[in-house]
């Protein structure tokens, strides 16, 4: 029996896009290990893609829902986030990343992250955090460099297929998760953010 690939596809109700110019022909496989079981990505987030091996990576963010001072340890994030307990997270490129503990689900409008470590920063509604390849406090440096974007929203399966944007205008309003500076200038010569 050969490699089962499946194709989820689901209802955005945003589009993030305002024009398409290219994507990856042949799509690629998504790395469902490293997403919540069951869990749902919404279309624009961000990926790296490998294209000889023709599998992708969600470069993970989220934006607050709520500001935090520099010395908790609890971190409020819009629900559907993409994050797992044991991912590093940081808010700044060569700052400090910690491991997710706990994430608590229990509110309706919200989730909360929780790190053992302070980040040791105060952060406002909006800021972005994104998940960090090491742990320490000078670790702060993206596991995976964003290469494009998902056109359509999946729900985590094994061998999933997506479409992947490469090139295009994104509307930067409507981006689900949150883009930082670092991720537009990976993306900036073949994406524009409006």
């Amino acid at each position: 029996m050969g490699l089962q690939i499946s194709r989820s596809e689901g209802v955005d109700s945003i589009n993030v896009f305002q024009k398409v110019l290219e994507d990856v022909a042949g799509g690629a496989v998504i790395t469902s290990s490293e997403l919540p079981s069951g869990g749902y990505i919404e279309a624009g987030a961000f990926v790296y893609f490998n294209p000889s091996t023709r599998v992708a990576k969600v470069v993970k963010t989220a934006k607050l829902y709520a500001g935090a001072g520099n010395t908790d340890v609890e971190y409020q994030v819009p629900k559907g986030h993409a994050f797992k307990v044991g991912d590093y997270i940081s808010h700044t490129v060569g700052g400090t990343a910690y491991a997710i503990t706990e994430i608590d689900d229990s509110n309706d409008n919200y989730d909360v992250l929780t790190v053992g470590t302070t980040l040791g920063e105060t952060l406002t509604e909006g800021d972005v955090l994104y998940e960090s390849g090491a742990t320490g406090a000078s670790a702060g440096a993206y596991k995976y460099t964003a290469s494009g974007i998902l056109k359509n929203g999946f729900k985590v399966a094994a061998n999933t297929a997506i479409s992947i944007v490469v090139r295009g205008t994104v509307l930067e309003g409507n981006l689900p998760y949150g883009v930082t500076d670092a991720i537009k200038t990976a993306l900036t010569s073949r994406v524009r953010f409006a």
